[in-house]
């Protein structure tokens, strides 16, 4: 089983791209994917969703992307932009309590007009270079 814990970066000034309803958002992403078996929204400041799935963590991340711009199709908004899922595995021990627990995939939703420049604002490369190959992953929506 494959659990995120997911923080939403909506980097879209747009009308047309809203701030999402979590608790709406929780019932569609089970709904819309048949592969996300539970869902659960969060009652943290930064972690907004809990998410689980027997997909290996690249796969779920892709089909996390693929349905979140498909809720976003359904609702009307605009979808012209980059939906990344930037992930990366808990692999110490977590605080009693907290939401992203050792083992568990600490994901960063982000929705960008523009996919090069918001990595490089947050250094990504420097980002994935202290990690192994399998504790972190990146997916485009532009890829998929």
């Amino acid at each position: 089983m494959t659990t995120f814990v997911l923080s939403h970066n909506l980097q879209v000034q747009s009308d047309q791209v809203p701030a999402l309803d979590f608790e709406l958002l929780a019932q569609e992403l089970k709904s819309l994917s048949k592969n996300i078996s539970s869902t659960a929204v969060l009652n943290h400041p930064h972690w907004k969703l809990s998410i689980s799935s027997d997909l290996l963590p690249q796969d779920m991340a892709a089909d996390l992307v693929q349905t979140w711009l498909q809720y976003r199709r359904q609702l009307g908004h605009e979808t012209n932009h980059v939906v990344l899922a930037l992930g990366g595995r808990k692999d110490s021990q977590a605080s009693p309590g907290a939401p992203l627990q050792e083992g568990y995939w600490g994901v960063d939703l982000v929705e960008t007009p523009d996919e090069i420049a918001f990595l490089q604002a947050i250094n990504w490369e420097a980002l994935k270079a202290g990690r192994s190959e399998d504790a972190i992953f990146e997916v485009s929506s532009k890829a998929l």
